[in-house]
């Protein structure tokens, strides 16, 4: 993996866990539809001995039940294809999402342990009648600060993020154009073996 994508997996994280735990001077329906949750995971993360196995896993399995729900997968794994959705069929679709939405549970599951107190301040938000973006500053305690932008649209009246743009690199994008290249030299069948290689 090269090194842009290593910071996109980490302020992914990051900012996935700790979205808006700083109180925003104005906050609209897409930071408040989500705060609640992402508090409950920050809390959860502060307690936990991630040095120790059984823990662990059971931080991530609580982590899920809280933050997963925020998550539009299913439009994150289409987007990820682009151009090539198109061309599957129902159940290849269905297929992908699922093993999308595995993989990147692996990814960040693997990388809990990277959280270590940092901040997040909220710097904007914008929205465009089923669609938003909420901007944030990432912290360190060395004061560095990272842009994390999320980008959600309106689900069953509910806002799901479709995409993280962590320091101008776009989660999904970089997804896409690993995915593109893969299928293009050799086949999408050759895609799906490579993501449950990944998620196994």
């Amino acid at each position: 993996m090269d090194m842009k994508a290593k910071i996109v997996l980490y302020l992914f994280l990051v900012a996935m866990l700790m979205f808006f735990s700083s109180r925003p001077v104005r906050a609209g329906e897409p930071t408040e539809q989500i705060r609640a949750a992402i508090n409950q995971g920050v809390e959860i993360l502060s307690r936990a001995r991630l040095d120790d196995k059984r823990q662990k896993t059971e931080t991530i399995d609580r982590l899920r039940e809280i933050v997963y729900p925020l998550f539009d997968f299913e439009e994150m794994a289409k987007r990820s294809l682009g151009s090539h959705w198109r061309q599957l069929n129902p159940q290849q679709q269905k297929e992908f999402v699922a093993l999308f939405t595995d993989l990147l549970e692996k990814t960040y599951a693997d990388r809990i342990d990277l959280y270590d107190g940092q901040k997040v301040a909220y710097v904007g938000e914008a929205v465009d009648k089923d669609y938003a973006e909420v901007n944030t500053k990432i912290i360190s305690k060395k004061g560095e600060t990272y842009s994390a932008n999320y980008k959600l649209r309106r689900v069953d009246g509910k806002w799901r993020i479709y995409d993280v743009v962590a320091e101008n690199i776009s989660l999904v994008n970089n997804y896409r154009s690993q995915f593109h290249r893969v299928i293009v030299n050799s086949s999408f069948e050759e895609l799906m073996k490579k993501l449950k290689e990944k998620a196994g």
